[in-house]
């Protein structure tokens, strides 16, 4: 009995993120409320309520659990080495392209803000290791500005990719996002 209540619950969260990502497509989360998540996903409110306290909850738990994958995915590369370098950034886009739905809302114009800056800080984090375990000659200082730089720009390209419909391939954008941030522009001349 347990295990069928278990399969529900799991079910039952599953189409309120659903309902709630297809919601968020459509308009700004501060325009989106519990009465159209739970008609949408035909549910009623006292069973939104039984999973989470508000649409704030459901949105936090939706992208703590993105995070969470990114971060492992990140934490299972080294990061000096480029030909692991490209694999991680290709294995992440694999990730957003699996999740399509979810990753071009999450990054799109109608996106938390705040989610965006936490996927940037991830992977300033993980490419300031990155730039301080090469051995160069890099100043913590010159790092930082640099792992800002190409987090930003990165981020950027992955919204773009995933705003115009992933026309390229994961590993296409991974190669091209490695190869600027490593070799610089001159890769493309």
């Amino acid at each position: 009995m347990s295990a069928k209540l278990d399969r529900r619950k799991k079910y039952t969260r599953q189409v309120l993120k659903e309902s709630f990502i297809k919601k968020l497509k459509e308009k700004p989360f501060s325009s989106i409320t519990i009465k159209e998540i739970c008609d949408y996903a035909d549910i009623n409110r006292s069973t939104f309520y039984s999973h989470y306290s508000d649409l704030k909850n459901l949105l936090n738990q939706i992208e703590d659990n993105i995070i969470s994958d990114l971060n492992k995915t990140l934490s299972d590369y080294n990061h000096t080495k480029n030909e692991e370098a490209i694999q991680m950034i290709e294995k992440l886009l694999e990730y957003l392209a699996e999740n399509r739905e979810s990753s071009q809302t999450l990054f799109s114009e109608h996106g938390d803000p705040t989610f965006q800056k936490r996927v940037m800080q991830l992977a300033q984090n993980h490419m300031l290791k990155s730039l301080e375990g090469e051995g160069s000659n890099q100043t913590t200082f010159n790092s930082e500005y640099l792992s800002i730089y190409i987090v930003n720009g990165s981020i950027h390209v992955v919204q773009h990719w995933l705003k115009n419909g992933l026309k390229e391939s994961p590993k296409d954008i991974a190669e091209m996002i490695a190869n600027i941030s490593f070799k610089g522009f001159s890769a493309y001349k």
